[in-house]
Parts: C-alpha cells; sequence; structure tokens
C-alpha cells in the first residue's frame, strides 16, 4: 500500500504548551503529517516525554523549556528561529492557565497578573516576535486557544473569561491587519475536553464525559493546512464535529 502524503511535510511550527493536554495532542497530529515541532512548555520532562513520541512516529522536535511569563524569553526564541530557519510555517498558542475560581472581588493580584500574562500579554508578544517569519513562510498560519468562557462571563470565572476575552480582541484585531496576506489566523474553541485545567474548573465531572484532546487535533491540521481558506474566525470545535457526523 502506497504511503499517505503527508499534508504539513516540511512545514516548521512552533506550540506553545505542548507537554500536555491539547498542546500535546496539536503537536502530535501536526508532526504526524510532517511538520517539525518547536515545542515550548514549562516541564523539561513532559517535553522530553513528547519529543520520544514525536520521534517515534519518524518526526523531529526542538525542544523549548520556557515560561510564557518570561516574555523576553519568547522574544529570544523569536530571533533564534529567524537565524535558524527564517520563516515560521506555523504558530499555536495553546498555553494557558485557569487561575483561580473565586469571586471577583478576592482574585489575588499575582494570579491575576500571571493569567493575564500568559493567556494574553505572551500571545502578543509571539504575534510580535514571529508576525515577520510567519510573513516570509508562502502559507503562513496562526491558531490560538480560546474558550467558550470568553464569551459566557460566568460568575467566579472573570480572571480566566477575561484573559480569554483579551486574546479574542487581540487575535481578531490582527486577523484583520493581515486578512490581504496568504497568511491565515484563527481562534480554536475546544469546548469541554479531557484535561487537567477542565478537571480543576469542573471537579465534579466525569472526565469520560467530555472529549479527550486527540479527538480535537484534526481541526489543527486543517486550519494549518495551506490550503485553508479560513481566516479571522472563533472557531468551535463541538460545531466542527457535529458537522463531520
Amino acid at each position: 500500500m502506497a504511503k499517505t502524503e503527508q499534508k504539513l511535510a516540511g512545514k516548521l511550527a512552533l506550540v506553545t504548551g505542548a507537554s500536555r493536554g491539547i498542546g500535546r495532542a496539536a503537536a502530535l497530529a501536526l508532526a504526524a503529517e510532517g511538520a517539525h515541532i518547536i515545542a515550548l512548555a514549562r516541564t523539561q520532562g513532559g517535553l522530553e516525554e513528547l519529543d520520544d513520541a514525536i520521534r517515534a512516529l519518524g518526526g523531529e522536535t526542538t525542544l523549548v523549556p520556557a515560561d510564557l511569563t518570561d516574555l523576553e524569553a519568547i522574544d529570544r526564541l523569536g530571533g533564534i528561529v529567524a537565524q535558524r530557519w527564517g520563516h515560521l510555517d506555523i504558530l499555536i498558542g495553546n498555553a494557558g492557565q485557569l487561575g483561580m475560581v473565586s469571586p471577583t472581588p478576592h482574585i489575588d493580584p499575582k494570579v491575576w497578573q500571571t493569567v493575564m500574562t500568559v493567556n494574553a500579554t505572551a500571545n502578543w508578544h509571539l504575534i510580535r516576535a514571529f508576525d515577520p517569519l510567519l510573513r516570509a513562510a508562502p502559507a503562513g498560519r496562526a491558531v490560538f486557544v480560546t474558550s467558550g468562557a470568553a464569551r459566557s462571563q460566568r460568575p467566579f470565572f472573570a480572571l480566566y473569561s477575561a484573559s480569554k476575552a483579551a486574546l479574542d480582541a487581540l487575535v481578531t484585531c490582527y486577523a484583520k491587519e493581515v486578512e490581504k496576506l496568504p497568511l491565515r489566523v484563527n481562534l480554536l474553541n475546544p469546548g469541554p475536553a479531557r484535561t487537567a485545567m477542565r478537571a480543576k474548573a469542573m471537579p465534579g465531572e466525569d472526565p469520560q464525559s467530555v472529549p479527550a484532546p486527540d479527538e480535537i487535533a484534526p481541526l489543527f491540521i486543517e486550519l494549518c493546512a495551506p490550503e485553508c481558506t479560513r481566516h479571522g474566525e472563533w472557531i468551535n470545535f463541538p460545531d466542527w464535529k457535529a458537522a463531520q457526523d
């Protein structure tokens, strides 16, 4: 049987929060389609396990142990990628933190600062650092992972909701600025998913009742493919999945 052609052969993809959950699933799926993965995460052990899994697929990784609260590290990484490769085909802004589920007046200021930095400010630094490299690619693709919390504004979720609403505004404005370029920029809402963050936010929920991260991965492939024309959209995974069924 002939080997199936890889959809992303030769592409270079940066994935944040790549060591577990949705980021890990996206990294593995992109690697399976031929992309070289620049995997960024805080946990060295998780990155090494991802590296082993990608190598088992025949893929390649560059591991970047970094905390996204170190904004200068993002800027440095942009310079390193520019020097080594001169472009970036795919940017997956996935890393995020829940912070506190708390009455709004009781949110700890340090937790507020950390969550806003990771969920919003760090993604601006990613755009700032990698926009020239995405433009240099023949079909640059950027996908940022958002949340229904950005729109639902549930009680006690003010911090997480505010950070994701800020991300939505940031990415939507950026998408409008580059709409005449080959670059495509979108927001992906995974909906309820079987992740550590979801378990923290919904401690009484049966994890088997929500999709596993690898079920969401095919949508990343679709949005990162060179033939993708979707741009500036807020794409809801449950709706996408229902359309596939």
